[in-house]
């Protein structure tokens, strides 16, 4: 990947870096255990826009 980045990209980097953090657990014990994972795109079928 190159080293220079277009702004949007990188903001799009960023935000796909936020999803892939686990979900808290504060949100599990809100849903009683209904929402226990956040669907993530996977790395090799689906890629970010560039």
């Amino acid at each position: 990947m190159a080293r220079n980045k277009p702004l949007a990209k990188k903001l799009r980097l960023i935000s796909a870096g936020k999803e892939s953090s686990p979900i808290p657990s504060w949100v599990i014990v809100k849903t009683l255990g209904k929402v226990t994972r956040i669907p993530k795109r996977h790395w090799r079928r689906t890629k970010i826009k560039p």
